[in-house]
Order: C-alpha cells, then structure tokens, then sequence
C-alpha cells in the first residue's frame, strides 16, 4: 500500500489487489473532509486506474467511521473565489463532468459508502458506476447552507436519477437523509449492514474484473453516451464498436471456452 499527500492535509491510500485498484480516501480526524491535495491525490489515483493495464476496476472506499463531510471549505475556499481547481488538466477528473482539459474515466468504478457521505461524497458516488451504502449512512448535499452552488454534477446527476421534483427536495433544503431514501432515488444500487459494505463492493468489482475488459469498457462508454448524449448516438457505434470487439483476442477466447465447457481466460486485447 502507499499513501500520497502529508498526513495533516490528509491523504489518498491506494491498494493493489489483483486486477482491482483500491483507494481510500484518509482524514479520519476530519471525517475525511478533502482539501486540495487531497482532490488532486485521487484525481492521480482515478488516473493510475485508466493508465495500467493490469488493473480493471477501481474500489473507492474510505477509512475510519465516514466516507467523508465533503470539502474542507475553508482550504478551497481561495481556490473558488480566483475560479481555480484543485487538478491539474490532464488527470483523470473523478466527478468524470467531461470539462475540457480533463481526462474521463473509461474503467469501471465501485464505491463503497458509510456514516457521513456529504456534498462531494454524494458527487464522486453518482459520478461513479455502482455504489453500495451501509445501512447507516446520513446524506445530505447541503451547499445552499453554505452560500454556493453544488457544481460537481449533484444538479446533473440527481435530477437524471431520481427526477426534478426529487433532485430539488434535497438539493434546495439541504436536508440530511438516510440509505433507504438514497436507494429509492437510484443514487445507490444496494443497502448492506454497516461494516460489510467494502465487502460487497469488492465482490462486485471482482465480478466485473473477471469480465472481458475491452467489453466491459465498450459497455460501460456505450451506457453513459446513451445516458448524456441520447439512445440515437449511442446505437449509431453498435456496429463498428461490436465488428472491433468481435476481432479481438478475448472475443476468440470466449468462444472457444464456450465450446470448450470451461471458464475463460481474458487479457484485455
């Protein structure tokens, strides 16, 4: 394991293990509030995912009691007020907005959530693929009580999921709410009991990582373009996307353990 970041701005720790990429966001004594560094150490992470081949799913998850309060407002707030990011163009940008400059993620996600999941925890969860809650979590994307805007895609995403009037109740009032209101608004995709919810979302992302990775790709780019950009543009690369697919190493694989009776061996080519 290594960590990046020093420890008094918190840090980002990163795992290996096999072809998933675990990374934990780590400021326990500030229930993981991110600063700066912070931002940028999990925007090098998400990168580090899309750039080696041998890693396939990446596994978001936090250490202590909490996924975290959000933004360590008084660390970003001279970066919002000279219109400044905390990541540099050319990373990986976890809340995968598509802003110019920044890279978008092409590997799948699983996030693993607990006790506090505030503002950002909420933005880079509904930013992801799959999120599974703890049955204990508290919600709330609370930036109106503060004076400012939610602009890491809470006001996109929650109104895709869940539908205006939803997206609004929570977004205006700042209210807190529990797992079983995130999972009826399809902000999360499974409740479990608390303290097994990293178990869970590692066992999905295994699922996922025994899959054909250049599939598992083309599937997962295919789903979100017919989410942003409308079913139309999406099925117009079925054809080329699938004639590519179809020439591929893996796709000769999965034929002949098809035939073969036996589990199969992909590579990612």
């Amino acid at each position: 394991m290594n960590t990046a970041t020093p420890p008094d701005q918190g840090r980002i720790s990163t795992e290996v293990r096999g072809s998933l990429l675990l990374i934990g966001i780590h400021r326990p004594a500030k229930r993981n509030g991110f600063t700066p560094a912070m931002l940028r150490a999990l925007a090098e992470a998400y990168t580090r995912l899309d750039d080696e081949p041998a890693l396939r799913v990446g596994v978001l998850h936090a250490h202590g009691d909490h996924f975290t309060a959000g933004l360590d407002l008084p660390s970003f707030a001279p970066l919002m007020q000279r219109g400044e990011t905390a990541v540099p163009h050319g990373l990986v940008d976890p809340l995968n907005l598509g802003d110019a400059g920044w890279r978008r993620r092409t590997k799948p996600m699983v996030v693993a959530v607990k006790g506090i999941t505030y503002t950002l925890g909420i933005e880079l969860m509904l930013a992801a693929d799959i999120v599974v809650a703890a049955d204990d979590c508290r919600f709330s994307q609370l930036e109106v009580q503060r004076g400012i805007m939610a602009t890491g895609g809470a006001t996109l995403r929650m109104a895709e999921r869940a539908g205006l009037g939803n997206a609004l109740l929570h977004l205006l009032t700042g209210d807190t709410f529990d797992s079983a209101e995130a999972l009826r608004l399809n902000f999360v995709q499974r409740v479990v009991p608390a303290g097994t919810e990293l178990d869970e979302a590692l066992r999905i992302a295994n699922a996922i990582a025994q899959q054909a990775p250049l599939a598992v790709v083309a599937t997962r780019l295919n789903a979100l373009k017919a989410v942003e950009q409308g079913p139309l543009v999406a099925m117009a690369e079925f054809d080329a996307v699938q004639q590519r697919l179809a020439n591929s190493e893996d796709a000769k694989e999965g034929v002949a353990s098809f035939r073969e009776k036996r589990a199969a061996v992909f590579k990612g080519r």
